[in-house]
């Protein structure tokens, strides 16, 4: 290599020999994973995999700072990470990737910031920290007013009372924050919340105390303004940790993705860039042992893919060349070449990001009841505190023990049992929905699911595997392949993809084409050389070939003027679709089949699946008006499609599912989306929906008993503020492990026997 080391190590611009030498020897650290180090040093996070154990991290930290220019080299274990700082004019960052690698290591450079961001949780921190110096000062607290209630008086009990003062006041500034800015928020805006009462409550209950310890009073509230606290900070830990579960779980997807891939140059080189630098169109290599960085579609090469992290099904499947590949996938045993289909935040483990934040900011009617029951909350309890504090006055009892009993009035009707009835249900259900394979992208879906009594399913890729295998076509030297095989490419329909996938297997290059148009459930359009050619359904295309039966799924392409010709295809069953519709049908819910299938294909899976009622022939308008017209009848429907033509009725349906295999507008359409190729999927949703259900309404009965029972205590004066704190407490502590009781409220269903998969035959959609 000609030029100066330094430039190429830094990457100066100085000189055109540097120029010409980057040029043709590119690096293979992208300079985007070069942070700053200490010292002015440049820092390098490398993932390092194959580190196991104490002794490669003391081997690697040692050889790595052996060489020039290395200044520091830290290895987490846990994490499989090195992170090493060195002087970017003594060392590249291609040097300490070689050095790694020199020591038999596999290893990549990573974006350290994409990890930390995914773990990074202030609020969290923050509800620690306050919950510790709360719980702290409580139990300190609570042993000084042992002594009070033991008969401690006069002056030792002042210097008790002084004491729990200098504790508490401190404890209720820190700890309070959360509560006191809300409330400061609300007030500012003139409005209330749950925190302002809340607020209100701490404060006077601290306020009292003092005067009572400054005036020698008797009593003092020290432990229950801090208790309180205490409590609600326990309350809201365990309402931000429920609502951060889905969240993490798809946050820990994410964490498995790669962080940046090795692209390939045109020259056969190969340099690591950051993961958001890559385009559709690139080409990158998976080594074995690494993740497939984005969705694309393989080039070169056969391995053995570990999809559990996107289906949840443990064992490995082949792929080879023109297999689609997606985001996250673990690559097993041998190399691939892919070529890049979308990008970073275009994949599918990206969307399952949104899906989940979708689902998270979506409230169902349950939600927001809850809502508005505590907007109500605040104005109704500041009334009830005024009129206890006014009816003891009126009763001769002294503004003293008026002002105690309007202070539990406040404190015992905090309605976090209420706020926390419906999330924490929801959430529960979302983590247990999303480690099945199943995202909620609707947060009202598992609610309006409850109410269905119709299920509608689409067939092909739906009750169906999806993924035809090609029986017959056109001759294997015929000048059509190349287009068949350029349509397939561009369509999201199983059998146009099955046809790309057999022309990949014959070696056929796809022809260059323009103008591709789909219409949905007819098929496509495109230029080729100038020549029309139309991919889709037997009378879109103008076939004229008499109709041979047998039911076997066919696409026609049609070149210009020339006779259309078919490509035939066998389907098969879901493995449990049988079991399913069974199950289905045990809960007392219609079934239906709505295909745009022929009539006979339809009518052979109908007949294998137990379905009587099914339709054929059915454009995207069709499904549409006969869902709507179901439920103008006063119907419940749930519309388990995939397929383009499937999108209208998808959003005209009550509640409506896709699989993830589905098309882009279908998944947008659909407000619940599930993984693998089983159709259980379908019943547990209902299931989860129902127990779900059942558990919300406990939640909202407790809640309710609890405040019935509650408030005329507290305005009676049977409960000073530290019982009032704790009663409160516990109303949340119990709705909350009613709703982490609902995995175990799932009632199981009679297994139905599965029939054996039967391959289907069946037209075009």
């Amino acid at each position: 290599m000609s030029g100066c080391g330094t430039a190429v190590s830094t990457g100066c611009d100085n000189c055109g020999a540097c120029k010409r030498a980057l040029d043709l020897h590119p690096p293979r650290v992208d300079p985007a994973f070069l942070r700053e180090g200490t010292d002015g040093a440049a820092h390098l996070d490398l993932l390092v995999p194959d580190m196991h154990c104490a002794g490669c991290i003391a081997t690697i930290e040692r050889k790595l700072q052996q060489v020039p220019g290395i200044v520091a080299a830290r290895a987490n274990l846990t994490a499989r990470r090195v992170g090493v700082d060195f002087e970017p004019t003594l060392a590249s960052p291609d040097a300490v990737l070689e050095a790694v690698e020199h020591l038999g290591y596999a290893a990549r450079p990573v974006d350290a910031a994409g990890f930390d961001a995914a773990e990074s949780d202030g609020t969290g921190r923050e509800l620690v920290r306050a919950l510790a110096v709360a719980g702290f000062a409580a139990g300190n607290i609570m042993l000084l007013s042992v002594s009070v209630w033991a008969g401690a008086a006069d002056a030792t009990r002042d210097l008790f009372h002084w004491i729990s003062a200098l504790i508490a006041l401190p404890a209720i500034i820190y700890a309070g924050r959360p509560f006191f800015r809300s409330a400061f928020r609300a007030l500012r805006v003139r409005t209330t919340n749950m925190d302002v009462p809340i607020s209100i409550g701490v404060l006077t209950a601290a306020g009292m105390s003092l005067y009572e310890t400054a005036t020698h009073g008797e009593h003092a509230w020290f432990d229950a303004s801090v208790a309180l606290l205490f409590f609600l900070l326990l309350g809201r830990f365990l309402d931000h940790r429920m609502r951060g579960v889905a969240r993490s779980a798809a946050a820990r997807l994410i964490s498995l993705s790669a962080r940046s891939a090795a692209r390939m140059a045109p020259d056969g080189t190969a340099s690591y860039v950051a993961i958001e630098r890559i385009v559709p169109g690139d080409v990158v290599h998976v080594a074995a042992g690494e993740r497939i960085p984005v969705d694309g579609v393989v080039l070169e090469g056969a391995s053995d893919l570990d999809r559990s992290i996107l289906t949840g099904e443990a064992d490995p499947e082949p792929v080879g060349a023109g297999a689609g590949v997606f985001a996250g996938m673990l690559n097993l045993t041998g190399p691939l070449l892919v070529q890049v289909a979308a990008r970073s935040g275009d994949t599918l483990l990206a969307e399952i990001v949104r899906l989940m934040e979708a689902a998270e900011r979506t409230g169902s009617p349950f939600v927001r009841l809850a809502d508005r029951a505590a907007r109500l909350y605040a104005p109704a309890v500041h009334l009830l505190a005024a009129l206890t504090f006014a009816g003891w006055l009126g009763a001769g009892a002294g503004w003293h023990a008026g002002l105690s009993a309007a202070v539990a009035v406040l404190i015992i009707t905090c309605p976090c049992a209420l706020g926390l009835a419906v999330p924490a249900v929801q959430v529960v259900a979302s983590g247990l929905l999303l480690r099945r394979g199943i995202f909620l992208k609707d947060g009202a879906a598992l609610e309006r699911l409850t109410g269905i009594d119709t299920v509608i399913f689409d067939k092909t890729g739906t009750l169906t595997e999806g993924e035809p295998v090609f029986v017959e076509g056109p001759a294997a030297d015929s000048s059509v392949w190349p287009v068949a095989a350029g349509l397939g490419l561009a369509s999201r329909h199983p059998l146009a993809r099955g046809v790309a996938r057999a022309a990949a297997g014959r070696g056929v290059e796809p022809a260059p084409l323009s103008g591709i148009t789909e219409f949905p459930g007819s098929g496509m359009e495109a230029q080729w050389s100038g020549v029309p050619v139309r991919f889709g359904r037997r009378e879109w295309v103008g076939a004229t070939e008499e109709r041979e039966e047998g039911g076997q799924s066919e696409i026609w392409l049609k070149v210009g003027n020339a006779p259309a010709l078919p490509f035939r295809f066998a389907d098969a069953l879901r493995s449990d679709a049988v079991a399913t519709v069974a199950a289905l049908k045990s809960l007392g819910l219609d079934i239906m089949l709505l295909s745009g299938d022929r009539e006979d294909a339809v009518a052979l899976a109908a007949a294998r699946i137990g379905i009587r009622n099914w339709r054929a022939r059915c454009l995207p308008a069709d499904k549409a008006g006969f869902l709507a017209r179901l439920q103008a009848n006063g119907h419940n429907v749930l519309m388990v499609g995939d397929g383009m033509n499937d999108a209208p009725a998808l959003a005209s349906a009550a509640v409506s599912m896709s699989p993830a295999t589905a098309s882009d507008i279908s998944q947008t359409a659909a407000a619940i989306v599930f993984t693998g190729r089983r159709l259980a999927p379908v019943m547990t949703a209902l299931r989860t929906a129902r127990a779900a259900r059942r558990t919300i309404l406990q939640n909202f009965g407790l809640a309710i008993a609890y405040n019935v029972l509650a408030v005329p205590v507290a305005m009676a004066g049977l409960a000073t503020p530290l019982i009032a704190a704790i009663a409160m407490s516990t109303s949340s502590i119990i709705v909350t492990l009613n709703a982490l009781r609902l995995p175990l409220t799932l009632r199981p269903l009679r297994p139905a026997t599965p029939a054996p998969a039967p391959v289907l035959q069946e037209a075009a959609a």
